[in-house]
């Protein structure tokens, strides 16, 4: 038996560097491709909305997006709740109105099947709590775009619209039904639009 320890093979740190700096640029090109494949691809909807208008000093003005498909009444559920309290994901039928908006026409903890005239949502991961009463109350969901940033001292543009209810959004919603802002709009004239890079 042998008193020699065999010889550890490390990697010279240029190397090293080279490899992490590889990965690193392969994740964040992972994340720009998988947002601009839904904008590029996406089956787009009208959304309405009702904004409010923080600050975040460090990153400029956003908008804080809440919709009409935010708050889920109760009936538009199928298969039911769920009976304790869980991680869960609600899934969201949206149908074409007649004032041109898409609006939720069903809703589900279960995947729903997608149809040639809606389009399938889902939100994000949330924690349900059971209502304590016998008949359940809204569900309040988010779907990843609640936020919406623009240049520093633009915001108060969009709060306006906001008041005069004259704001709403264009969405792309891919097959797995994860969405990303494409366009916003005030009173159907486009204000801002998202660039695919």
């Amino acid at each position: 038996m042998s008193d020699i320890a065999p010889k550890r093979r490390w990697l010279p740190p240029l190397v090293a560097a080279l490899i992490a700096a590889v990965l690193q640029t392969a994740a964040l090109g992972y994340m720009v491709e998988s947002r601009a494949s839904i904008l590029r691809n996406g089956k787009e909807v009208l959304l309405k909305t009702v904004p409010v208008d923080p600050r975040d000093l460090l990153r400029g003005d956003y908008v804080i997006l809440s919709y009409d498909i935010s708050w889920l009444p109760p009936e538009l559920f199928k298969g039911g709740f769920p009976a304790a309290p869980k991680e869960a994901t609600v899934f969201v039928r949206l149908g074409k109105q007649p004032d041109g908006f898409w609006g939720a026409s069903e809703a589900s903890f279960k995947p729903l099947a997608s149809t040639a005239d809606s389009v399938v949502l889902q939100s994000q991961p949330f924690t349900y709590y059971p209502s304590s009463s016998e008949n359940p109350s809204s569900v309040n969901v988010a779907y990843g775009i609640e936020r919406f940033y623009v240049p520093e001292g633009e915001g108060r543009a969009l709060e306006q619209a906001r008041n005069a209810e004259a704001l709403s959004v264009n969405v792309r919603i891919n097959d797995a039904g994860k969405a990303q802002i494409r366009q916003i709009a005030v009173e159907g004239t486009p204000v801002y639009e998202e660039p695919l890079y």
